[in-house]
């Protein structure tokens, strides 16, 4: 089956797309099975990290499915104990041999950690990571501004993504005006809230009953539609084939306007700007 996901363009060329699989939380064993599901699904892109211990169920699955290499996209990240020049490299390599992969997609580092100070180094390794094509983009996650205006100014290449949690609760308005003044592409993790009350919403789950769809579904339309890339995560087959049919509805100016409304910039992660360790 191919994928009817919708290509981003990031802005050293290569092609994401818009939606993809996300694993946190997902134990290795079960890694296997969810990430052979949501292959056959029609997902083509997949995020692990190596804090998420499931690198190698994921590389097991990903061999099994039988796909073209260059047909898939996948993105893993560094690890905060990890960074730093030389143990960037070190990790990184330790990342490829579990996923059992020659390069990845999308390589990033996980958080800033700005108070360790040692994001410019990891991510002077990254750059090397880039030349060498053993990753085809680099980027960031959980980074804010003053954190890329840092990076941008003692290195040569713009990150591709900044992975950021961002939700109808969370919407992160000034951060994703940032990024596409920057051209980097929003990628959300936590798309659909966490299980943190997101999907009862009354509003998200009446414009649910006025398309036909579930909840999980008109928020991931929302982000679709607002420019986000997205990840959700599930291990129930049934959600992974739900959350990836989003593509023959539509949501409508008032359904947008609607969900607008929900912010309350509250997160349900940690801040970047605390998380150093």
């Amino acid at each position: 089956m191919s994928s009817q996901v919708p290509p981003i363009i990031l802005n050293n060329g290569v092609e994401m797309p818009q939606l993809g699989f996300g694993v946190w939380q997902v134990p290795d064993d079960e890694a296997e099975t969810a990430v052979a599901t949501a292959l056959q699904a029609g997902y083509r892109s997949i995020d692990t990290a190596a804090i998420y211990g499931n690198e190698r169920g994921t590389g097991k699955a990903i061999a099994a499915s039988g796909l073209p290499r260059e047909d898939l996209f996948v993105t893993t990240k560094l690890w905060n104990s990890e960074q730093g020049y030389d143990s960037t490299l070190r990790a990184f390599d330790a990342s490829l041999d579990k996923l059992g992969l020659e390069y990845v997609d999308l390589y990033l580092i996980h958080w800033p950690m700005p108070a360790r100070d040692r994001y410019v180094d990891t991510y002077k390794a990254f750059e090397k990571i880039l030349a060498d094509g053993r990753a085809r983009a680099i980027g960031v996650s959980n980074f804010l501004p003053e954190h890329i205006e840092r990076l941008t100014g003692e290195t040569s290449v713009i990150p591709a993504v900044n992975q950021i949690e961002l939700h109808p609760h969370l919407q992160q308005h000034a951060a994703r005006e940032y990024h596409a003044e920057q051209g980097i592409a929003t990628e959300a993790w936590s798309p659909l809230g966490s299980g943190k009350g997101l999907l009862e919403v009354p509003a998200i789950v009446a414009i649910g009953r006025k398309h036909g769809r579930s909840p999980a579904q008109v928020v991931l339309r929302w982000h679709l539609q607002i420019g986000n890339i997205v990840i959700p995560k599930s291990v129930t087959p049934s959600r992974i084939k739900e959350n990836i049919e989003v593509f023959d509805f539509r949501l409508d100016d008032e359904d947008l306007a609607a969900i607008s409304a929900l912010n309350e910039d509250r997160r349900v992660g940690f801040d970047p700007a605390e998380v150093n360790d």
